[in-house]
């Protein structure tokens, strides 16, 4: 795979993390507000296109959905299979 390609998808996954951290942190922002939120749909969808390390630690910094089990168990066990995927892929790469 080109230097090119290995950029863009380094590039994909900061932006994709940030993207799951942010809108945990802006969902308990608008929790402590009571004002309108994002749905958990939104808050899964950058987590499940591999950005639950971001969803993680979002969820952990700004303590929100820790006592959700889907959330709790959930946004880990994504990251050890997304890890794993990523673990294959460059395995398979190099």
């Amino acid at each position: 795979m080109s230097k090119q390609l290995w950029q863009m998808l380094g590039l994909y996954l900061a932006l994709v993390n940030l993207w799951a951290f942010s809108a945990m942190g802006i969902d308990k922002r608008r929790a402590k507000k009571g004002v309108w939120r994002l749905s958990e749909k939104a808050l899964f969808l950058p987590v499940v296109l591999f950005g639950a390390l971001g969803g993680v630690l979002g969820m952990n910094v700004s303590h929100h959905k820790t006592k959700h089990w889907y959330f709790r168990w959930g946004f880990p066990l994504l990251l050890l299979v997304q890890l794993a995927v990523l673990g294959w892929f460059v395995y398979r790469t190099m």
